[in-house]
């Protein structure tokens, strides 16, 4: 046990990482040496970041809060931290269980930390992050919380209304990360396209991205977790004319039955879906899309599985993930409907509809085969490096492996790689 060490563990999504890679560079300025995610933890302070999200997660984040009482009861730690989605939520019921926690923050208050530490937040590292992700790659976020009111989503419960960062503020970090080295930039919100609307009423995603593509420096711009209504369809512009914005976008499109549709309070149609879909896909050539799709809500019939099933089909996702419903606490769903899709049934759906992107997947991988792309280098591991191009996200895309005999590759750089082979989510090429 070291101390002045503090291990953070983060739980979650790329929002939560932003957060402790935030709480990082102010406990380094105040003299604490740090690690991320260690798989073994050996400072005397223990800080997690937690996902209360759905109720996986919420057992993740109960299980390692506990994992870390026990260090603590056993002397291996002197002190316990809590911060994130889960605390933000059920705060009263983690103190009550869990009292060797030293305390527990929410969401956005996890800065008393400091103060609790005898420490104060340093002026001069406002605005800058200890960045966990390989040095040439960040995640930027541009607001917090959500205006929706989806039928199953307790992240509005959690993270509050919809609130956007000012954009000076966030081409401020930008501009500070491409000093620092990084090359490409995941944008990320609960709700990306809804940007500026909490500020005066109108969607300025666009022009966010548009004057973010404009700092030297910027190599990929791409974007995360869009909403089908109301989509600003002048972000397509951007996309489309900037060469280093990537022609990929992620919009979680939950289902497409208009029962579905209704039942989710998604405010968007079939109809409306489909012309999205191929609005898109007419703007912007080449795009790749990914989604991520819900099957067993409650009232999910045969037929709405089978019009979810042919939608697939037909869209041809590029990425696509896909869950069963769960019912989450205080949601319109989980207060008002009968959670009445057997698991086992909710398990098939699910198989099947995964098997299906999957054969789709193969076959839009395998046509990549003979072209050659532009590839970022993340890692080298063993025989390969690995890197991706401009249509894969970090962690949850395909990857590109690039045979360590075509020659010694930069980390972070960029090489245009002749694609050789196609996997069902992996590609591998050679250096031209």
């Amino acid at each position: 046990m070291r101390n002045n060490h503090i291990d953070i563990i983060t739980l979650g999504c790329s929002k939560n990482l932003v957060d402790s890679e935030t709480l990082m560079k102010q406990l380094e300025a105040n003299g604490y040496t740090c690690s991320h995610d260690s798989d073994d933890p050996e400072g005397d302070i223990v800080v997690i970041n937690t996902c209360g999200f759905i109720q996986d997660a919420k057992e993740e984040s109960i299980n390692t809060i506990l994992s870390f009482a026990q260090e603590k009861d056993e002397g291996r730690i002197k002190s316990l931290y809590v911060m994130g989605c889960l605390s933000q939520r059920y705060v009263q019921e983690l103190e009550e269980e869990i009292p060797q926690v030293d305390r527990f923050y929410g969401k956005f208050d996890y800065m008393k930390l400091l103060e609790d530490l005898g420490k104060a937040p340093v002026p001069s590292c406002i605005g800058y992050r200890h960045l966990t992700t390989p040095s040439h790659y960040a995640y930027i976020k541009i607001s917090e919380g959500c205006d929706r009111r989806c039928a199953y989503c307790a992240i509005p419960l959690i993270t509050g209304r919809h609130v956007s960062r000012p954009k000076d503020e966030i081409l401020h970090e930008v501009r500070n990360l491409v000093a620092e080295g990084v090359k490409e930039f995941q944008i990320i919100a609960q709700e990306l396209t809804y940007y500026g609307v909490d500020i005066d009423g109108k969607r300025h995603i666009a022009d966010l991205i548009s004057d973010m593509a404009d700092i030297e420096g910027v190599e990929w711009i791409r974007l995360h977790y869009g909403y089908p209504s109301q989509f600003p369809y002048e972000l397509l512009d951007v996309i489309r004319e900037k060469s280093n914005v990537c022609k990929y976008i992620d919009i979680a499109l939950q289902h497409i039955s208009d029962n579905m549709l209704k039942r989710m309070h998604r405010h968007v149609s079939k109809e409306d879906t489909y012309e999205l879909i191929r609005r898109i896909r007419r703007e912007v050539p080449g795009i790749h899309l990914r989604t991520t799709l819900m099957v067993g809500f409650p009232g999910e019939t045969d037929d709405d599985f089978r019009e979810l099933i042919e939608f697939v089909k037909w869209a041809r996702f590029e990425r696509m993930g896909a869950f069963a419903y769960s019912e989450e606490d205080g949601t319109y769903s989980g207060e008002n409907y009968d959670d009445d899709v057997p698991e086992d049934v909710k398990s098939a759906r699910l198989d099947k509809l995964m098997a299906v992107q999957q054969r789709i997947s193969a076959e839009i991988e395998a046509e990549k085969i003979g072209t050659t792309m532009k590839v970022i280098i993340d890692r080298k591991e063993g025989d390969y490096y690995i890197g991706r191009t401009e249509f894969c996200s970090p962690e949850v895309d395909p990857e590109v492996l690039v045979p360590v005999s075509c020659g010694i590759l930069g980390i972070g750089s960029f090489y245009d790689v002749t694609i050789t082979g196609a996997e069902e989510f992996d590609l591998y090429g050679e250096v031209r």
